[in-house]
């Protein structure tokens, strides 16, 4: 596992390259919201990403929120290095990408699963390596164009990812 492949770590793992802050937020939800410090803030160090919870009455269930929210924050944030000459799409790419006709059906895994980041920050990998090119991304991946397009503006967080880095270069974004 390369050093850097943050969401293949197990919880406790990812957790421990954390600084974890218990804190008190506004609202409603009653008193133990408003009396107890039970948000939750972690910022992974490594990274210097940081999510926070603060929606349940419980601290532990605040905790497994963030920790949920830092991987997706980390799979959109967080660009690795793809070697482009001998690129194979890995195993967690596969399982969320849509089905292509003529060819075996995947498992399929949405956004509740909690493999569905490592797939999302393998494909957000390969896009910004092929330069933002949406045609070059698909055809590595095996999908058409269209299709991989439907597929990034399906997801409010990825197509803003997506958008943000092509804006940043100068690029028209996807609608």
């Amino acid at each position: 596992m390369p050093a850097d492949d943050y969401l293949a770590l197990s919880d406790e793992a990812l957790t421990r390259q954390c600084r974890f802050e218990t804190l008190r937020v506004q609202g409603p939800g009653g008193q133990n919201r408003n009396r107890r410090d039970t948000a939750v803030r972690l910022t992974h160090l490594p990274t210097g990403l940081v999510a926070q919870a603060s929606e349940q009455r419980s601290q532990l269930r605040n905790r497994q929120e963030a920790l949920r929210r830092l991987r997706a924050t980390v799979a959109l944030e967080h660009r690795r290095p793809v070697a482009l000459d001998r690129y194979a799409p890995p195993a967690a790419l596969e399982a969320i990408l849509p089905p292509v006709p003529g060819r075996k059906a995947r498992d399929r895994i949405g956004p509740k699963h909690r493999d569905y980041w490592t797939g999302v920050q393998a494909l957000l990998d390969l896009f910004v390596a092929v330069e933002g090119s949406v045609s070059e991304t698909a055809e590595r991946v095996g999908l058409s164009t269209g299709a991989l397009s439907r597929f990034l503006l399906a997801d409010p967080r990825l197509v803003r990812a997506v958008n943000g880095w092509r804006e940043s270069r100068g690029m028209r974004p996807l609608r």
